[in-house]
């Protein structure tokens, strides 16, 4: 059996909120590219920045003073010191220091285009209070997006009463300091601590669902249904059927099948073919290694069946899917 990327885990959660909190880091890391923008500004009263891009995925924490944040020209959201924000992908927002001031586009006050894991400071001086904040921007990767993407919805907030625990802070923490000192290595490591950052936002917003209401929800915190899921994020090079994961997960399995498909919308061998290619998508963008490689490393022994098959879920051969993740990477 081809081993398992070292990306990946080789073991199975041993709890729901292990299984929850091991997807959603696979989620983040194989489905969210590089930084657009991540900038730590000072903000004095008056001001107001608008994100008008919904191709950005944008994590927002606040360090000193309060400010409001407005999704989609919705009523604007109260943000204090410590709270964590995300914008997912789709959604345009400003962030003002008070109801109904009339935003200036963030390339503006930044002076340019939002480069590529451009590092940036503003500051905007005023007589009035000041805000501080944290900011950084994704770009998704090509190709389709994890169903868990689509729960979101167009603000995750997560106030500093209910912060995401320990490694949460220590995330941010690290951030600031990463963000005021010009380090040689700087950048990676700032793209790194927001992806980390990211998972523990969206760790923290699926804890709190409710899995009644279903679908991808339930299916997390479903015992086999979850417990399938974990076993082939763990390991999604094994020649998994659908009759060694129903014996895996310990149901009979035409029960299995019917349980997987009716909550994750998917039959089972759909979303291990899915996963694979999510997977090697991610290899792809991440290394150099021959296409034979990345195939073997995802189930398949052929190379031309591995690629018809990232070519129907992804659209593209390949070799050419790396070309255009290398271009979409550039500074």
């Amino acid at each position: 059996m081809t081993a398992t990327p070292e990306l990946f885990r080789s073991r199975v959660p041993a709890s729901t909120s292990d299984v929850v909190a091991d997807l959603v880091t696979d989620v983040v890391a194989a489905t969210y590219g590089s930084t657009v923008v991540h900038s730590r500004n000072r903000l004095h009263s008056p001001w107001g920045l608008e994100v008008s891009s919904g191709e950005v995925a944008s994590i927002h924490v606040i360090t000193t003073g309060t400010c409001w944040l407005v999704v989609d020209g919705g009523e604007p959201i109260h943000l204090a010191q410590n709270d964590v924000v995300l914008v997912p992908f789709g959604h345009q927002h400003a962030l003002i220091d008070t109801p109904g001031r009339s935003p200036r586009p963030a390339e503006e006050l930044l002076g340019g285009p939002l480069g590529h894991g451009t590092p940036r400071e503003l500051v905007i001086d005023g007589p009035g209070p000041v805000t501080g904040m944290l900011c950084g921007g994704f770009l998704p990767v090509p190709g389709p997006r994890h169903p868990l993407t689509a729960l979101l919805p167009p603000v995750v907030h997560i106030p500093a009463a209910a912060a995401g625990g320990p490694a949460m802070a220590a995330t941010v923490e690290l951030l600031a300091v990463e963000t005021d000192r010009a380090y040689p290595s700087g950048r990676a490591v700032v793209e790194s601590l927001l992806k980390l950052l990211h998972a523990y936002i969206l760790r923290a917003w699926f804890a709190r669902q409710d899995p009644a209401e279903g679908g991808w929800l339930r299916a997390l915190h479903d015992p086999p249904v979850g417990g399938a899921l974990a076993l082939i994020h763990s390991d999604p090079a094994r020649p998994w059927t659908v009759p060694s994961l129903a014996r895996s997960v310990g149901v009979p399995r035409a029960t299995f099948g019917r349980r997987f498909t009716a909550l994750t919308g998917q039959a089972p061998m759909t979303y291990v073919t899915m996963w694979r290619m999510t997977v090697a998508a991610r290899l792809l963008r991440e290394r150099k290694a021959p296409l034979r490689d990345i195939a073997q490393q995802v189930g398949y022994h052929s190379e031309y069946a591995f690629a018809r098959t990232f070519k129907r879920i992804h659209g593209q051969a390949p070799g050419r899917y790396r070309a255009a993740a290398l271009r979409q990477a550039e500074p």
